[in-house]
């Protein structure tokens, strides 16, 4: 046995008895003096996971994969998702493909096909070939449906079923919301097929004694798709999307005559089993439906309206108006904030030298996660003057933090749903641009829809060029000031939130949508 064996052995024997220090020390010996002893790769990366550093393990687990002696299962995927997490989705998506092709290729193609809409370097094509790979070796095989006439149904409502594993939380649901609490109940039946029980859902959700409320959550994908069926539904509309991947499998199986995707899918599914999407005119141009296996159906204005039915802080007055600084803010979960998103914050930050940047997100509550984006700022040579980063907080806590940024900076490719919305509610606006695939694109949906069409660059120069005039507007406080003062009166009255209009087209478009289907 030679040194470097020796070496692994006695990190092996600190592995086992938990020491990880020791054993790190062990591994990182071996690897200095021979790069690709395989073993070794495979005991530090299985270390670092177990010491919650598992972004470090990127560049071994590379270099153990290409050894041909592959590390444990779930160190491996482990390490992939926690890249993830931190907004690294291409070095996630190199880990998943290298597992895709060695033992592990089911969860690898699954996590791949979850993440993929969010990687800068992946696009459309690469969107649709992951999803419709995963689908066509993963889901069960599509089943025809018989038309069911509307005698067959027990009454002339129409039934629209919506499948969902997150009607309990309030702040993501409100375009959800605002959608069922206007349909129209003397001509449509509603059903709601959840993943949490009917006294997990506190607000938002307005019921009414016709709406009928299945709890799925202890039930498996047959029996719901035969709860559905026996439901009688016309129109089944998937809420879920890529988030809640172990539900897809109902849809495969076509327990409707219709079925749909809305609100999370935002790009193709990549299945048969779904019929239509629907989005806008600026999330799904014309000229990208090649890249979806679903018939794209639009609404005027944006796909997404919302209501906001639980309580919310007050507007605050901008903090420029109290502070000499410009604070720019964005409050998007870590695994939205890639690298090249700080690469032009950083431009931001540079051309506005009296600016600084606040982040907020749950993720920031490790220390780990902290180091990281000190990491990414370091590498862009912003100092730790220039940004401040802060952790979780109760929700009515995390939307006061609104009222210590003066303009909001949108994440990208993976852009704001949830978190622009809070944000022009707490009347900061934010600044996107128009990017190049559905989920790059949903801030510009909902802020073209609210007259708000000015925070929209058109590419990624505009975004940075837009953010640097606000924060130099010589009336800077003024302009942002008239802006809180009125944004929710502006909103009010809006496209976005106008629900019973949203609601009286997607009900028109789920009755075209039925008669099709039994034409």
């Amino acid at each position: 046995m030679n040194r470097e064996d020796r070496r692994y052995e006695s990190g092996v024997e600190h592995q086992r008895a938990g020491r990880t220090d020791e054993a790190l020390a062990a591994f990182q010996q071996v690897l200095h003096a021979d790069p690709w002893h395989a073993e070794a790769l495979s005991g530090l990366c299985q270390v670092l996971e177990a010491l919650g550093r598992s972004e470090e393990a990127v560049p071994f687990l590379d270099r153990a994969l290409g050894t041909g002696t592959e590390p444990a299962c779930q160190t491996e995927l482990d390490a992939a998702w926690r890249c993830f997490q931190l907004g690294q989705v291409d070095e996630a998506l190199a880990i998943y493909r290298k597992a895709a092709a060695s033992r592990f290729p089911e969860a690898a193609r699954a996590a791949i096909a979850v993440i993929i809409p969010g990687s800068p370097q992946s696009d459309n094509q690469a969107v649709l070939d992951a999803r419709r790979t995963w689908a066509e070796k993963y889901l069960p095989a599509a089943r025809p449906v018989r038309s069911r006439r509307r005698s067959e149904l027990g009454g002339e409502r129409l039934r629209v079923g919506y499948v969902s594993s997150f009607l309990q939380y309030d702040n993501w649901m409100k375009p959800v919301w605002g959608l069922i609490n206007q349909h129209d109940r003397s001509s449509f039946q509603i059903h709601l097929f959840s993943d949490a029980p009917a006294d997990q859902i506190k607000n938002g959700y307005r019921r009414q004694p016709e709406d009928c409320f299945h709890d799925i959550s202890g039930l498996g994908n047959d029996a719901v798709a035969k709860l559905i069926e026996q439901a009688g539904i016309d129109v089944l509309v998937d809420l879920n999307g890529y988030s809640r991947i172990e539900r897809l499998p109902i849809f495969a199986l076509r327990p409707a005559p219709v079925i749909v995707g809305w609100f999370n899918m935002f790009a193709t599914s990549g299945m048969s089993g779904f019929d239509y999407l629907i989005g806008d005119q600026v999330v799904i141009p014309a000229e990208e439906e090649r890249y979806y296996c679903e018939r794209i159906v639009r609404v005027p204005g944006s796909y997404l309206t919302f209501e906001v039915a639980y309580p919310v802080p007050e507007v605050a007055i901008p903090p420029c108006s109290v502070r000499e600084q410009f604070t720019f803010g964005c409050f998007a979960p870590l695994y939205k904030v890639t690298e090249e998103a700080v690469a032009a914050w950083s431009r931001i930050l540079r051309g506005a030298p009296d600016s600084v940047l606040m982040l907020r997100n749950s993720a920031l509550g490790s220390s780990r996660a902290v180091n990281f984006v000190h990491g990414l700022f370091r590498g862009q040579d912003i100092s730790p003057d220039r940004y401040r980063l802060a952790g979780p907080a109760e929700h009515y806590e995390f939307l006061e933090t609104y009222g210590q940024i003066d303009v909001a900076l949108d994440t990208f490719p993976y852009s704001g749903g949830t978190t622009t919305i809070e944000a022009i509610w707490q009347g900061v606006p934010v600044v996107t641009f128009h990017g190049d695939r559905w989920e790059a694109r949903i801030s510009a949906s909902t802020l073209r829809s609210e007259n708000l069409g000015n925070f929209v660059g058109q590419g990624l120069d505009e975004y940075v060029s837009t953010a640097i005039h606000l924060a130099q507007l010589p009336d800077r406080c003024k302009f942002l000031g008239e802006i809180r003062r009125n944004m929710r009166s502006w909103l009010r009255q809006s496209p976005v939130c106008d629900t019973a209009a949203f609601a009286m087209e997607m009900e028109r478009i789920y009755q075209w949508m039925v008669g099709t289907a039994s034409a």
